[in-house]
């Protein structure tokens, strides 16, 4: 029996050394930062959650570099012998990308908020020099190469709206920066070109003047043709009885130069004939008695100065025919009314009726300020 109790004293002393020797073994042997290194990965998803990944990429990349020495430094410590490991550097590094990843999030959550607000307003920006863009120069000649620029600016500018709608900001904001350049750039052409043009809208406002005071006075009919708005209006006895959308020359900006050069001229012109049926090849037609007097002259002042070759033929035939409501301009310098129009007009003109063309009756603030 002794020697019973003997064994069970022993087996429990044993157990005793074994349990504690595991118990100090247990906590002297340094143990892995498990939770710490949890709470960078959980950080690390909650800012690419965020997108930190994309707006605040400088301080989610360090997070994320953070992150990943400390796993290179837990890898190391683990093939180290047990007494000898050393995982601090691993909690430190864990700790620092927990806090640049907290980092992250917060700035990412600031600065695409205030990318889209700020997108928000430049897109509303651009909208409207879109807008005013095609109330000023949709039927306006501008160059090829401007017109081309405007046409990738309002694409760009269309995509840059789809990508903030899918709230792709830094995809929007590239777009939006290049239609801004694009458009920009064109506006200030365009716009540069038509204050040029209308600096000529004090002589302009003097042959309209002129025309519906003489109309006024003669009791007689007179026609203003306003290239800008596309107008046509026909005055009798000084008022306005018919306005009418006017097609015209695809080169209509400034006065008529030279044979084929497809411009509207711009002047104080006369009914010079009447023409229908087999005299005409459009339904019907006016002839005007272009050039005058002061073509001829600016004509030849352009030769002598060498701002046009001598080769050069002033032209004629300008009318006022049928044909018209194609909604473009497309004559060769002539202004094309409707049939159903010219038939109104051809009827109530005759020889001697005076038709200005003028580049606006209304002035270029007026105009931009609409």
């Amino acid at each position: 029996m002794r020697k019973i109790w003997k064994k069970v004293l022993i087996f429990l002393a044993i157990t005793v050394v074994i349990t504690t020797l595991v118990f100090i073994f247990i906590n002297i042997t340094p143990q892995p930062p498990v939770k710490k290194m949890e709470l960078a990965r959980e950080s690390l998803s909650k800012a690419k959650i965020n997108k930190a990944d994309i707006y605040s990429k400088k301080l989610f990349n360090q997070a994320k570099s953070l992150y990943d020495s400390a796993m290179v430094n837990w890898e190391r410590e683990n093939k180290r012998f047990y007494f000898f490991r050393n995982y601090d550097k691993v909690s430190m590094f864990a700790e620092l990308s927990v806090k640049k990843a907290d980092q992250a999030s917060e700035n990412s959550i600031s600065n695409s908020t205030n990318l889209k607000t700020n997108l928000k307003k430049k897109l509303d920006t651009l909208n409207n020099l879109v807008a005013e863009i095609d109330e000023l120069f949709t039927t306006y000649p501008l160059t090829s190469e401007v017109r081309s620029r405007i046409s990738k600016g309002k694409l760009l500018l269309e995509e840059a709206e789809i990508a903030y709608k899918k709230g792709q900001y830094l995809q929007a904001n590239r777009k939006t920066t290049d239609s801004e350049y694009l458009l920009t750039a064109s506006y200030d052409n365009a716009s540069s070109n038509l204050k040029s043009y209308f600096k000529s809208y004090s002589t302009w406002k003097r042959w309209v003047e002129r025309t519906i005071s003489d109309s006024r006075k003669n009791n007689s009919y007179a026609i203003i043709i306003d290239k800008f708005s596309r107008k046509f209006f026909v005055y009798l006895s000084g008022v306005k009885k018919y306005e009418f959308d006017a097609e015209l020359g695809k080169n209509w900006v400034g006065d008529k130069r030279v044979k084929g050069d497809k411009a509207t001229p711009e002047g104080m012109y006369m009914i010079t004939n009447k023409f229908e049926g087999s005299k005409t090849k459009y339904h019907k037609a006016l002839l005007l008695n272009y050039p005058n007097e002061e073509d001829r002259v600016r004509f030849r002042s352009e030769i002598e100065r060498g701002t046009l070759p001598r080769w050069a033929k002033i032209g004629g035939l300008i009318e006022i025919h049928g044909d018209g409501g194609k909604g473009v301009d497309w004559t060769e310098g002539c202004v094309a009314l409707t049939d159903r129009e010219i038939d109104i007009v051809y009827k109530i003109v005759s020889v001697g009726t005076p038709v200005t063309i003028i580049g606006s009756m209304v002035d270029l603030q007026n105009i931009m300020n609409r």
